[in-house]
């Protein structure tokens, strides 16, 4: 991941806990969210490796906005940054590894983070077809 680009997402973060922390009156997710919960967004990115797992099986019943799981995997003999992406227990893919490092470094932090799918589209290329919102969950949400 290129220098710039690690601050950038850095600085998202950053300002996300600030807003959640300190100000008192952090920004609101989507129509999605559940009463009382916050969510910041830090990160959009496709869904790699989408072909390989059982995005296809379930597809039909896939909704933008429905909840994803983010699963670290540190022992992933391929990316030691390797987050693993479920809908509703079925693995769909990874969050990108040229995308992952902050995301997995946070989430070794134990920082709370959520996804959602944000758009699917029936594509010839498989990193056009799902698309996830990464963001931070405030302590007193649920997801």
């Amino acid at each position: 991941m290129d220098q710039g680009r690690f601050r950038r997402i850095s600085l998202q973060f950053i300002a996300a806990f600030a807003c959640l922390f300190l100000s008192g009156s952090p920004q609101a997710a989507g129509p999605a969210q559940n009463r009382g919960e916050v969510r910041i967004l830090v990160q959009s990115s496709p869904l790699a490796g989408i072909q390989f797992y059982a995005a296809k099986q379930w597809w039909a019943e896939m909704r933008v906005d429905d909840r994803l799981q983010l699963v670290r995997e540190p022992d992933n003999r391929h990316d030691m940054n390797a987050i693993r992406v479920e809908w509703k227990g079925h693995k769909l893919g990874y969050v990108p590894k040229r995308e992952n490092q902050i995301i997995a470094a946070e989430m070794d932090r134990g920082t709370r983070l959520g996804a959602s799918i944000s758009k699917l589209q029936r594509h010839r290329s498989p990193w056009q077809r799902l698309r996830m919102d990464i963001y931070v969950l405030s302590p007193e949400s649920t997801d």
